[in-house]
């Protein structure tokens, strides 16, 4: 009988963990029944009260010894629908100094008195409440600007002092959960626990209002300006279902967690933007198509390795492509670190260029000697190249003096178009851009002399296909992912690229199918290849 491989078991494994989770993830959107004969919860809105919205600001999140002010309030409040309330709001001058600002909205039955004070509403036993938090503190982003013109704004930022600053939230959304349901008394989701308020004798439970923080993201923050008193807000209402609810509280748990691991705002702002107006159905279709990009990853990495491990020679394989596609992923980690992409692309990006450069200490045959050196000194190897792999260098050659007549005239003029007409942060920055939109715009022609050397060749048989094939696959995922996370347009651009690239390559596989049962001595190898119990003989 014969044993599975680990690669097949880690693979059903972590498919079977990702379906559970998408399970576990769908019961969110489950109500918790009521049992017979056991108390149960029933919600405030069921008889369609009428209720008062008040929202208030000061820079304090419990003010209690003081009377926040007043922004905005609304009598007989249409809960059931969706309302946009702009707001012109005071900012203190304690906020203006790099303080905090919160907004505190409160919905109140109707029939309680409006002259009451903020701390006089809040005590009313019928009141529901929620706090937002209108400031965020993130370093400020260098200014672009034209190199060459503005020499003072380089100087200028040259001279920024990076420290967090406080941030206006532009655009702030709360909920409250509308939903005409019954709750088990000592059966209560476990997000909800902290967000629930109990009436009558345990019966009945107030509406929960809510800030919604996936709604609000980085885009909408706004620098606070001394010397502006006031800033223009947009407060969004919008009721919510009770399996949105639970996801929004469990999410916001979850990114909690993330930001204890080290991940940045920005990365859980790219994160929100998964969640964001998705229904239950595409949000587990986005996350199994992540675990399975995830998983391609993996095997596409591992049967890579595999593959460069046990190569000793180029033939078939062309040089100038490898070098290449070393370079140009160091240029786009570079590039994506440059522009404080997600860690979601940035992690797998890192693995993939220090995967390049080992595959590129390979074919370079580079050694490093230590005995008798302070310093490690490189030698390259010049011997074991034999007839098949120097033929296959011939074409390799061949295939990029043409290239370089195209490519680099394209790259400088390029280059000298973004120093005069676009903005940037640095001349590291232009330096960086101009490479990184060459590996972009043109990359795919140093992709040209593989597709060259299999032409001349007549046989794609020395190609890691295992490994081509997972990731050919995950391009078609990395176009949906484009959309959905945030990324720079060019790095977008060239996902759709990869896809004209993985075409040509599955046409040379149809078009030069790979005969096992025949030896290649002319053009690949000059060794036979083994099947079954056979040993690889020299052939002469």
């Amino acid at each position: 009988m014969q044993w599975l491989s680990l690669s097949v078991i880690f693979s059903e494994i972590f498919l079977a963990y990702i379906i559970y989770s998408i399970y576990t993830l769908s019961l969110l959107f489950v109500t918790p029944a009521c049992e017979d004969n056991k108390p149960c919860l029933e919600s405030y809105l069921n008889d369609r009260p009428q209720l008062n919205l008040y929202i208030y600001s000061s820079v304090k999140k419990y003010p209690i010894s003081s009377n926040p002010d007043l922004i905005y309030s609304a009598q007989n409040f249409d809960y059931d629908q969706m309302q946009i309330i702009p707001v012109i709001l005071t900012v203190p001058n304690e906020t203006r100094r790099n303080g905090t600002l919160f907004l505190h909205v409160l919905l109140v039955p109707s029939f309680i008195k409006q002259d009451r004070t903020f701390v006089e509403l809040l005590n009313v036993i019928f009141t529901s409440y929620t706090a937002i938090e209108m400031t965020q503190y993130i370093v400020s982003e260098a200014e672009a600007f034209n190199l060459i013109i503005n020499r003072k704004m380089e100087e200028a930022n040259n001279q920024i002092v990076i420290h967090p600053v406080s941030h206006m939230k532009s655009r702030v959304t709360f909920t409250i959960m509308t939903d005409n349901i019954m709750l088990p008394r000592y059966g209560i989701p476990a997000e909800l626990i902290n967000h629930i308020k109990i009436i009558h004798e345990q019966q009945i439970f107030l509406p929960i209002v809510n800030y919604d923080f996936l709604r609000t993201r980085y885009r909408d923050l706004q620098r606070i300006i001394p010397q502006n008193n006031t800033m223009n807000i947009t407060v969004e209402y919008s009721p919510v279902s009770l399996g949105k609810l639970r996801l929004v509280l469990h999410v916001q748990a979850t990114m909690g967690n993330l930001i204890n691991l080290g991940f940045s705002d920005k990365d859980i702002d790219d994160v929100k933007g998964i969640f964001v107006d998705t229904n239950i159905y595409l949000l587990g279709a986005t996350f199994f198509i992540a675990a399975v990009h995830l998983l391609f990853d993996f095997l596409a990495i591992k049967n890579d390795v595999s593959f460069w491990r046990k190569k000793n020679n180029l033939i078939g394989l062309s040089k100038s492509t490898m070098i290449w596609r070393a370079f140009s992923q160091t240029v786009i980690f570079l590039y994506l670190y440059d522009e404080d992409s997600s860690l979601l692309i940035l992690i797998p990006t890192g693995i993939s260029t220090v995967i390049e450069l080992w595959k590129l200490k390979k074919i370079l045959r580079v050694e490093f000697i230590t005995s008798g050196n302070i310093f490690p000194r490189m030698r390259f190897k010049t011997d074991s190249i034999d007839a098949a792999e120097v033929k296959t260098r011939q074409f390799d050659a061949e295939s990029m003096r043409y290239l370089n007549y195209l490519l680099y005239p394209l790259v400088i003029v390029g280059a000298i178009y973004s120093l005069l007409y676009q903005p940037h942060k640095s001349w590291y920055s232009w330096s960086l851009n101009s490479l990184v939109n060459g590996v972009y715009v043109f990359g795919f022609l140093f992709m040209l002399p593989q597709l060259f050397v299999n032409y001349k060749l007549k046989s794609v048989a020395h190609l890691p296909w295992k490994a081509f094939m997972y990731k050919a696959f995950n391009t078609f995922i990395d176009d949906v992912f484009a959309f959905l996370l945030t990324m720079p347009t060019a790095y977008k651009l060239a996902c759709f690229r990869d896809d004209a690239v993985f075409l040509i390559y599955l046409y040379q596989r149809w078009l030069y199918p790979v005969d096992k049962s025949r030896v290649d001595t002319d053009t690949i190898t000059e060794e036979a290849v083994s099947f079954g119990n056979n040993v690889n003989k020299k052939t002469n």
